[in-house]
């Protein structure tokens, strides 16, 4: 697992639009731009933009239907996003808990 690919990873789903799309797509099972353009503030142009940076790092995928496209999330790549997000959240409530740690102990080793 390369640290670019999680990069971009992380910074596809870091946009706010993005993640209503993912949102979508899991309530629905799926969606095309259309569909998907008349449940989020942004135009149908920037919808195809935006699923095309999810598509790029795997979170959906495409399959003709009909005259549209349909996506659709993958379940496993979401999961691996998934992963990473509590890993890092684990890693960064040790570091905290550490920060907590020090600053406690110099609070009381402080006269007065």
């Amino acid at each position: 697992m390369s640290t670019a690919i999680d990069d971009d990873l992380w910074s596809a789903v870091g946009d706010p639009t993005r993640r209503l799309m993912l949102d979508l797509l899991l309530a629905h099972g799926g969606a095309t731009a259309t569909t998907l353009s008349e449940r989020v503030p942004v135009t149908r142009q920037a919808v195809a933009k935006h699923l095309g940076v999810l598509d790029r790092v795997g979170l959906v995928h495409m399959r003709p239907a009909g005259r549209e496209r349909r996506y659709e999330v993958d379940e496993a790549q979401l999961a691996r996003a998934i992963a990473q997000l509590s890993a890092a959240g684990a890693t960064w409530d040790a570091r905290l808990q550490r920060i907590k740690r020090i600053a406690e102990r110099i609070q009381s080793n402080k006269p007065g």
